[in-house]
């Protein structure tokens, strides 16, 4: 396991999720309810909290469910009193919402995080924290593959409030209050249920909705390159630097995650040759021109040498996204 000082691995392992009512906290609790450890330690509790009180799985191991405000410091402080060992941060404001609504995306994203980080000091442990960042810490001008040495430069708020809490991370880290590392996700996609506020929720609807046989509206040309990653993957992806050694990080704990770099065109086709060209029709060309500048910020192609070295495992294709959301979210037919 290497360094990590999380209650020196013992044999207590309580994870503690936030934001787990969302769609990446509901499949991280879904792997670990599966896996039952992080890092070779077996979990024995675990504590989910969001705004709306999140599923309560079937765990090997007891569940508290809470909810609350991650911006409200007592909340927070309620939720430490046992001290979780593990603590996944994936509560947020979505990055359309967050560009709408600056007031609420500072005092979600960046006040909350730090709210949590302050609530950590004062218990004066050293939990693990996992940090879900976003690609979107970065800003053009792009080379054509953008590597783990590029400028983190954000051109939204959403970005610059992912950014900042990825610096806060390092820097508690490096003052030894916790254990942390960010993990910067791809656009996770096959997101299931229905549309979000996201500027990036249209790369999900374009293939989800057609695969339950409903319109689906493409908001961009069919030109628009994106980095993506399946919800099975981003879940993965969490465990994973959650039982990671740290030491290996250096002083650099943002890491960006691999992925797959596809254009909206090359989606359809997928779509079509996984599900059928009727499907595929049921995409309507509507642009968005707010949509169109957000996604014109976005990188489109990466190089994560670092985290497929630490043993991150990529996506292999955009069709094999595509039938994991028919196997996982149909039940392995068509909608």
């Amino acid at each position: 396991m290497g360094h990590c000082s999380i209650r020196n691995w013992g044999e207590v392992m309580h994870v503690l999720i936030l934001g787990a009512a969302g769609m990446v906290g509901r499949k991280l609790v879904q792997q670990l309810s599966a896996v039952k450890t992080i890092g070779g330690r077996e979990i024995t509790a675990m504590t989910l909290f969001d705004m709306v009180d999140a599923q309560k799985p079937e765990a090997a191991w007891p569940v508290s469910i809470r909810s609350g405000d991650i911006a409200e410091r007592s909340d927070i402080d309620s939720l430490l009193v046992h001290k979780p060992d593990v603590i996944f941060h994936l509560a947020g404001v979505v990055s359309g919402e967050a560009e709408q609504d600056f007031d609420k995306g500072y005092r979600v994203n960046l006040d909350g995080a730090r709210a949590l980080f302050e609530a950590i000091r004062a218990q004066d442990y050293r939990p693990r924290v996992v940090f879900s960042s976003s690609i979107a810490v970065f800003g053009g001008p792009y080379p054509e593959i953008i590597d783990d040495a590029f400028l983190a430069a954000p051109m939204t708020s959403y970005g610059t409030q992912k950014a900042a809490v990825e610096l806060l991370v390092s820097d508690y880290s490096r003052r030894n209050i916790f254990d942390g590392i960010s993990i910067r996700l791809p656009s996770v996609v096959i997101r299931p249920g229905r549309p979000n506020k996201a500027a990036s929720s249209f790369f999900s609807g374009i293939l989800r909705e057609p695969l339950n046989g409903e319109e689906a509206i493409l908001p961009v040309s069919r030109n628009v390159r994106h980095w993506m990653a399946s919800p099975k993957s981003a879940a993965g992806f969490l465990i994973h630097a959650a039982g990671l050694d740290t030491t290996k990080l250096g002083g650099r704990r943002a890491l960006t995650m691999p992925g797959i770099s596809v254009t909206v065109g090359e989606m359809i086709d997928a779509l079509g040759r996984v599900a059928g060209a009727d499907r595929a029709a049921l995409i309507r060309e509507e642009p968005d021109e707010m949509i169109i500048k957000i996604v014109g910020g976005w990188p489109h192609n990466f190089d994560a040498a670092r985290a497929l070295q630490l043993g991150f495992s990529p996506e292999v294709s955009i069709d094999d996204i595509i039938r994991d959301y028919i196997a996982d979210e149909l039940g392995g037919r068509l909608g």
